[in-house]
């Protein structure tokens, strides 16, 4: 994972932030894979991703 320093990937800051306050053994199932989606999903926004990422509510 990249030092919160180079990292230019809001998401990758924040969790190395989280996992310093939050030791192993408190982290819950799936942790691992739900901080790798949020990255992939903030790479590709600053990767100026094509297409609107919001999600509308309908009338």
């Amino acid at each position: 994972m990249p030092d919160a320093e180079t990292s230019q990937n809001p998401v990758t800051i924040a969790r190395l932030q989280v996992e310093a306050l939050i030791p192993p053994e408190k982290r819950g199932p799936g942790w691992d894979r739900h901080w790798r989606e949020l990255e992939a999903y903030a790479d590709a926004a600053m990767e100026g991703a094509v297409g609107d990422w919001t999600v509308n509510p309908r009338p």
